[in-house]
């Protein structure tokens, strides 16, 4: 039996280390910290959430910052995407949180191929920094809602195949990429080839325009997350799920998605 771990993106609480507790008492399992405008924790405050998460038994997992570029025009502006991302790295690290989920880049001027290798060449290299340092974390590049960025379904599952990092699957993103279409099924196979043991996702419904994601929206609209709910229930046989709720209520909608997949015969 699929075991699903549900939790929102950033705390519940005033803090980090409040939301621990607060996670605990909702009955979710599992919370994304959000470094979404930078990296402003400092390494004893991560050094002390990590003791507290392992106390209370909360799992963590990190986004990091909006503002990375794997195949930026200038090269500065890479060599700062990945130090953002390894600012992250380093204190999901101390906290005991894995996977760094971030987005890679942005095609600009380059063709799609080039501004791939730019961003898998900043995988394998921000890898070997972690190797370096002992981190026990595992870079997971997103799939993007926006046709301007790299990171479609396959894009996604190439980098995996490439560099043996890890992957989250963005359902909301995946929805907007094909203008309000989406075949779980025919995703989930595709993961499951690659990932069959931990799946780490992000779900919420969604608004978009031509040019793909707009704004995140809460389980009110679309698309609907029963069908999902099925398909990891029923169809799949991938051990650990873990979803991550992007809405703008972000942990009253992981409680939705739980009342979900209960009503279904999901036993937590």
């Amino acid at each position: 039996m699929v075991k699903i771990k549900l939790g929102p993106a950033g705390s519940p609480a005033k803090s980090t280390f409040e939301g621990l507790s607060r996670i605990r008492e909702l009955g979710l399992h599992e919370m994304e910290v959000q470094f979404s405008h930078g990296v402003g924790m400092g390494l004893p405050l991560a050094k002390r959430i990590g003791e507290e998460r392992k106390r209370i038994g909360i799992e963590l997992s990190v986004h990091a910052p909006y503002y990375i570029n794997l195949a930026s025009e200038e090269k500065s502006k890479i060599e700062e995407s990945k130090k953002r991302i390894l600012d992250s790295c380093e204190r999901a690290n101390l906290m005991g949180a894995s996977p760094v989920v971030f987005h890679p880049a942005y095609f600009g001027k380059r063709d799609r191929e080039e501004t791939f290798q730019l961003t898998k060449d900043a995988i394998l290299d921000m890898k070997k920094t972690i190797r370096k340092n002992h981190w026990q974390v595992e870079l997971a590049p997103e799939t993007t809602g926006k046709h301007s960025a790299l990171g479609s379904l396959d894009e996604t599952i190439r980098l995996v195949k490439e560099t043996r990092c890890g992957m989250c699957v963005d359902f909301a993103h995946l929805y907007a990429r094909n203008y309000g279409r989406i075949d779980y099924a025919e995703v989930l196979d595709k993961v499951y080839k690659l990932k069959p043991n931990d799946l780490h996702c992000h779900f919420s419904n969604i608004e978009f325009t031509r040019k793909g994601e707009r704004n995140h929206l809460n389980l009110d609209h679309r698309p609907d997350f029963r069908p999902l709910a099925k398909e990891l229930l029923h169809q799949r046989k991938i051990r650990t799920v873990t979803i991550i709720c992007e809405s703008p209520v972000t942990w009253k909608d992981s409680l939705k998605m739980k009342k979900i997949l209960e009503s279904l015969g999901h036993r937590f």
